[in-house]
């Protein structure tokens, strides 16, 4: 395959690209705009980029929202409780069903690499089952990583434990955990150093919904820090959400910072379903109730987004665009400055791929021929104009290709 007339990310030159056997085989600049010939396919000075990364998503609750009642109240623990209605009509047929459409959603929007949550409180680890073979199944299309997450607590739910470790037997990819709804400070401390050993013991990643609350007090995540530092286990921990970080004084966070420096930990900000589901008991003044995803930037640490929810109990929306996350983020996280704007995609794409520890990630020669190209021809423009993803390819297959929208308008009739 050979693309011409290619922009990549943070460069104003056009690029031709070339791929043999589903790998990059060279990456030359143009000096001047190529006529395209039968062969090739014009990229017509679009953005050629990595694919977009979904790295926090709950494929086994998707599509779900009203089933079998609905989540009224707006917060998270009516989420959880309605979820928990859900659960005992989970089938391996109904969950094939739902995650097969939720991923065909996500793949016609440039996705190729998903990290989903999937409950170990369903005493038969349906869903669990059910995805870890889809995951297998679908490999050659997209990537599927299975965290083992405890929705109900793993200290503070009968049989915790012994559920988690039976995910990890049955081939979950990630240890998750949920220290801020167990039924105590000291559960949720300890179910922190539990998952790392968990982890260590079978050589998995760590994936945390820590302090997923408008609770100042709550502050699991300098546990989780401080065990990922202990055990050399950094960069393969992310705490996902940290929305209490919005609650925390600049006191604390000042001291904290210094920690989760030193402990190289991922970050997984949801901006559209926290903006949603925090802040609800608040009167006015109302808290946004998203971690500090500029202030973490800043400092230096890894901070990847995602979309969280489609369509289920915790969030009645969702399409599948990470575009749409992005830009909702920027102006949550007040990041709205042109130099944020010229490195915005790394949000929705390395950031993530980093926090999932992917290898041979990026338009790189050598590196498998994974890659889209989406309208725009710079992060700030693919942002603005909200671009369309025109191609996606992966190890030099298609498997989606869109033409650009013509709209005639009235003034060129």
């Amino acid at each position: 395959m050979k693309l011409i007339n290619a922009r990549l990310r943070h460069s104003e030159k056009l690029f031709t690209l070339t791929t043999e056997n589903g790998k990059f085989s060279a990456i030359t600049e143009q000096q001047t705009e190529l006529p395209a010939q039968a062969e090739d396919y014009n990229v017509a000075g679009n953005l050629l980029c990595a694919p977009f990364v979904e790295p926090h998503i709950h494929l086994d609750a998707a599509l779900t929202a009203g089933e079998p009642n609905w989540n009224k109240s707006g917060t998270l623990f009516e989420g959880i409780e309605r979820w928990a209605e859900r659960k005992p009509m989970l089938t391996e047929t109904d969950v094939h069903t739902r995650v097969y459409k939720t991923l065909d959603l996500l793949m016609s929007n440039g996705i190729q690499h998903v990290r989903t949550h999937v409950d170990t409180t369903d005493p038969d680890l349906t869903a669990l089952k059910a995805i870890c073979n889809i995951r297998d199944a679908v490999k050659d299309s997209i990537d599927i990583q299975v965290v083992a997450f405890p929705q109900e607590g793993i200290l503070s739910f009968p049989n915790g434990k012994a559920l988690m470790e039976q995910a990890m037997e049955i081939g979950a990819d990630v240890v998750g955990g949920i220290p801020h709804f167990e039924y105590t400070r000291d559960l949720g401390a300890e179910s922190m150093k539990w998952v790392i050993q968990l982890a260590k013991r079978y050589d998995r990643l760590v994936d945390v919904h820590c302090d997923e609350i408008d609770d100042p007090n709550s502050r699991f995540l300098e546990v989780l820090a401080s065990e990922a530092l202990f055990n050399d286990m950094g960069e393969r921990v992310t705490a996902s959400h940290t929305t209490a970080m919005h609650s925390y004084d600049n006191a604390y966070c000042s001291k904290l910072f210094r920690l989760l420096k030193k402990s190289a930990i991922n970050f997984v900000s949801c901006p559209t379903e926290s903006i949603h589901l925090q802040g609800r008991f608040d009167t006015f003044p109302k808290r946004r109730g998203v971690t500090r995803v500029k202030e973490l930037t800043a400092a230096g640490m890894n901070v990847a987004l995602a979309q969280d929810s489609i369509f289920d109990p915790w969030y009645s929306l969702g399409n599948g665009k990470m575009l749409r996350i992005l830009d909702a983020a920027m102006h949550i996280c007040q990041m709205m400055g042109y130099d944020d704007f010229t490195k915005a995609l790394s949000f929705i794409s390395d950031n993530g791929a980093k926090a999932m520890q992917l290898e041979n990630y990026g338009i790189k020669q050598g590196n498998p021929a994974n890659f889209i190209v989406v309208e725009g021809e710079d992060d700030y423009s693919v942002l603005r104009k909200q671009g369309e993803v025109l191609l996606s390819v992966r190890q030099g297959e298609v498997l989606l290709q869109r033409q650009p929208a013509k709209i005639l308008t009235k003034a060129m009739l």
